[in-house]
Order: C-alpha cells, then sequence, then structure tokens
C-alpha cells in the first residue's frame, strides 16, 4: 500500500488504525526482536494493518508455524490479501474472538501475540478484555508484544500479565514503544 493511501485511509479511521503512518523498517525488526522464529509454532497477529509487521513477522517464521491477524479495516484487509503465504490466515474481525479463530483453525494456544492495536483509543473495558482474551490463549512463557506511542497504557500489561519490559524504538513516526509482557503461572 502507498504511504498516501494508507495516511488516507489512517485519517478515516484513526481511532481504529491509532497511527497516520506504516511502521518503519526499525520498529518492525524491533516488534519482532522478542520472537524465537525456531520455536513459535503458532503466532497471532492483532491490528494487522496493511501488513506491514506481517511480511517482517512471515520472512522469518519457520514452514509449518501459522500466523493467524487479526484486521478489522476492510480496505487493510483486501492488501493483506495480496500476500501470498499458506501460513498467514486473515481474520476480518475482532481481536475480541481470538480464542474462537483458534479454535476453528485447530490451532491450540499462541506461542506469541504481537499487537498493534491502539489501546489509547479503545474504551479501557474492551482493551483489557483483549488483552486478557490473549493472556488466556497463550501458552505457558508465551509473550505478549505491543507496540504504543506513549506509556499511557503500561498499567494494564502489568495489571493483567504481571511484568512489562519496555524498549524505546526512535526510528519512527512517531517514535514508539515495544512492550513485552510473558505470560506466568
Amino acid at each position: 500500500m502507498k504511504k498516501i493511501d494508507f495516511f488516507k485511509e489512517s485519517i478515516k479511521n484513526i481511532k481504529s488504525v491509532g497511527t497516520i503512518t506504516r511502521s518503519s523498517k526499525f520498529l518492525c525488526r524491533g516488534m519482532i526482536k522478542p520472537v524465537d522464529f525456531d520455536q513459535a509454532d503458532v503466532i497471532v497477529e492483532l491490528g494487522a494493518g496493511d501488513g506491514v509487521i506481517t511480511e517482517h513477522i512471515l520472512r522469518h517464521m519457520k514452514k509449518d508455524a501459522k500466523l493467524l491477524s487479526f484486521e478489522v479495516n476492510e480496505k487493510f484487509c483486501d492488501q493483506m490479501r495480496k500476500i501470498k503465504d499458506d501460513r498467514l490466515i486473515i481474520v476480518e474481525d475482532s481481536a475480541e474472538k481470538l480464542g474462537e479463530y483458534l479454535a476453528k483453525n485447530n490451532l491450540g494456544k499462541a506461542d506469541y501475540v504481537i499487537s498493534a492495536l491502539p489501546y489509547v483509543s479503545f474504551p479501557e473495558e474492551l482493551a483489557l478484555s483483549i488483552i486478557r482474551t490473549s493472556k488466556e490463549h497463550m501458552k505457558d512463557k508465551a509473550l505478549y508484544i505491543q507496540v504504543h506511542y506513549s506509556l499511557l497504557t503500561k498499567k494494564f500489561y502489568q495489571t493483567i500479565f504481571g511484568n512489562v519490559d519496555v524498549s524505546f524504538v526512535p526510528l519512527n513516526i512517531p517514535p514508539a514503544f515495544v512492550l513485552v509482557s510473558e505470560k506466568v503461572s
């Protein structure tokens, strides 16, 4: 998708998109840095956008792994459908239904959840519900990886997972934070 097309779609749907620019290659790398792709069988992506992070994930995944990518924006889903990879399952539905789609595709629990959902623009209860649902459908020791442009919702991950590590990616517009939480029993 061209930058101008992404910008236009973002302006029309800023509350669900959460940004006006595509993620930089530096942010994409920062989002997948914590992932051990040799051990990852099931990766879930929340808020896949037009697929820029999706493509970075797919480049590193093993051949028999699966990527379940959630996106509610129809134009972004159309763009993602241009990615021809049998490991990618595009879900044009709410991330609240994560468990339903994992079961429907016989995927079990996720090894990683990688999210670009703009929780700061969501009602707090919806944001917390999606994060809790994600944790419920993650394997023990699985990682939840989230991008944010501020630390306003850091407490969500600390409350739900009991832990959160933060790194900063300055080479992105806007600069971003990558928050990583581990599911511990």
